[in-house]
């Protein structure tokens, strides 16, 4: 059995425990030592799943097209904002293919870090993401846009 299945947090443990206490005296070790070990069997349950990413060159493009629409997306809230327009917000339901869970993730994040929208459900029996938008015109054009930019290159990197 794998006693300590985290060895970096392990040993961040147990220098961060020498550390505060300020001495590296056998008993402060020993009870480093135990912390650590109990702290790294605390959060084995929580781990997340590990994901072989299959092309690192989607991943490149796939933060290049993040960058560029977390740019756009706040140039479009400000204009928004300073036209005084009031916004056409809408929620959004897509059904999903990615059924990674490290991908579903990522893809909160870049939702999360995308003004104008927000990741509010995801429900994991029929894989449907609910997302709320600022402001669309078209919601089925931004679900395809969102799953054509996003979704699409995420199952092709991690599926």
């Amino acid at each position: 059995m794998n006693l300590v299945r985290f060895p970096l947090l392990w040993l961040a443990l147990l220098a961060m425990w020498l550390l505060l206490n300020g001495s590296v005296a056998p008993a402060q070790l020993l009870l480093g030592v135990i912390v650590a070990t109990l702290a790294c069997w605390a959060v084995t349950p929580v781990a997340p799943p590990t994901s072989r990413i299959r092309h690192l060159a989607i991943v490149a493009t796939l933060a290049g097209l993040l960058v560029r629409d977390v740019v756009r997306s706040n140039i479009d809230v400000l204009r928004l904002i300073l036209s005084g327009r009031p916004a056409r917000s809408a929620f959004v339901n897509i059904p999903l293919e990615l059924t990674d869970e490290n991908g579903l993730a990522v893809l909160a994040c870049i939702v999360t870090a995308t003004p104008g929208s927000a990741w509010i459900r995801h429900d994991s029996k029929r894989n449907v993401v609910t997302i709320h938008v600022l402001d669309t015109a078209d919601k089925l054009a931004w679900a395809d846009d969102f799953k054509r930019t996003y979704e699409r290159r995420l199952v092709e990197i991690l599926q």
